[in-house]
């Protein structure tokens, strides 16, 4: 199943994804999700969100047991972050008949939208207007890079923009879920192990930084008259990699807009998103005042959002800085009996390893929301993720079939 999706969304120079939410290529992907319901014989239904859901049963008369993931990939991104868990779905569902299994609960597998969040900066965000985390008039307001607003996006694609929102009668249909995924990192290859499960997701967030200077002619204008924000840019860059170090968590800057964007020009605006992660969420908070305290925002907390002066989209802005909070995850624990539970199935003789991530997930989104959760991670050999090197053993994806398998199965019952 694999196969079929391996052309969809792929770049021929680079060997990337670019499978933007509400693209042609998640149009497609879409499709293919359909197709695959269709040939089971399963119930297919989209919610007001957008996300898909397959069903073996009617959820309508009792909870049921559900798994899944996305298709949409980050820019340039792999082929088994987010595919290979619905991919594995699908197979997993296929083992279950081939077993003669007789499901007393429905069983369910999702597919959920956008949740890298490439297209309008916010990850997850099928699952939190689902949960109700996200508001949807905030969603629906939200800009692609080419200045297309989430609600213009939806209409095109014929969808309902006004119908975004929590929606609990697609909630009360999830008993339980479980999401397949590829390990982001390297604990199952230090473990030996080619299926682990997960014991949290780690506190995490995604800030925006506009640097505001002057626009200027880049070969008259002397050093000494020059307000160019590109040099505080490069002061936090430099600044959040030697504040994650000495604080023990991960920051990083991976998307940058320079306006006007001339290569002999002194620029007028340098926005730049910074994502922040770590184990203990005060400290995460920490590095963000930190930075934005360097920045020229004294006293900042990091919690509250802070308005963006007029003049700042075409880079003609006067000289200041803001900080802007765009997404915030807190912690996921996941369930921890339903966790151990899952170690004890999938592992066979030996218990599944235990193992924390620092990647955010639908399946956290639902955990926070009240619904018992758990993640099977799939062995990656390098630990590199969301780039085309991300890879995975066809035996150690057949392993977590299996291993999905019998934890539906178990929980099924």
């Amino acid at each position: 199943m694999l196969e079929p999706l391996a052309h969809i969304g792929r770049d021929p120079a680079t060997g990337g994804y670019l499978r933007d939410a509400w693209s042609a290529a998640d149009m497609e992907l879409r499709e293919w999700f359909a197709g695959e319901a269709a040939r089971r014989g399963l119930d297919l239904r989209e919610d007001r969100n957008g996300n898909l859901w397959a069903w073996w049963g009617d959820p309508s008369r009792r909870p049921g047991v559900v798994t899944g993931s996305h298709l949409d990939s980050v820019r340039q991104g792999g082929a088994y972050d987010g595919p290979l868990g619905v991919v594995s779905a699908f197979a997993a569902l296929d083992l279950l008949r081939a077993r003669g299994l007789d499901p007393s609960v429905p069983l369910g597998v999702a597919c959920f939208t956008d949740e890298e969040g490439a297209r309008f900066g916010v990850p997850c965000m099928g699952s939190r207007l689902l949960t109700g985390v996200l508001d949807p008039g905030r969603a629906l307001a939200l800009t692609d890079d080419e200045g297309d607003t989430l609600a213009d996006v939806l209409a095109r694609a014929g969808r309902e923009p006004h119908g975004l929102g929590r929606d609990d009668e697609t909630l009360a249909t999830v008993g339980t879920f479980v999401e397949l995924h590829v390990e982001q990192g390297r604990g199952l290859v230090t473990e030996g192990r080619p299926v682990g499960v997960a014991q949290a997701i780690w506190p995490h967030g995604r800030w925006r930084f506009d640097f505001r200077g002057r626009a200027d002619h880049a070969g008259t204008t002397r050093l000494a008259d020059r307000d160019d924000p590109m040099l505080p840019f490069a002061r936090m860059v430099l600044a959040a990699r030697e504040a994650a170090a000495r604080r023990g968590v991960v920051a990083t800057v991976g998307k940058v807009r320079v306006s006007p964007g001339n290569a002999n020009a002194v620029p007028g605006l340098v926005s730049a998103w910074l994502d922040a992660r770590g184990a203990d969420e005060h400290a995460v908070r920490a590095l963000v005042a930190e930075l934005a305290e360097l920045s020229g925002l004294a006293g900042f907390s990091g919690l509250a959002e802070l308005s963006e002066p007029a003049g700042a989209a075409d880079g003609t802005g006067g000289p200041g800085v803001s900080v802007r909070e765009e997404s915030w995850t807190p912690v996921v624990d996941f369930d921890t009996a339903l966790r151990d539970r899952l170690a004890g199935i999938a592992g066979g003789d030996t218990p599944a390893p235990i193992l924390p991530t620092g990647a955010g997930h639908d399946a956290g989104i639902l955990a926070t929301a009240g619904i018992p959760s758990a993640m099977l991670f799939v062995r990656n050999p390098t630990g590199v993720s969301h780039s085309p090197d991300e890879h995975a053993e066809r035996a150690d994806c057949e392993a977590g079939v299996v291993a999905l398998a019998d934890v539906l199965e178990d929980l099924c019952r």
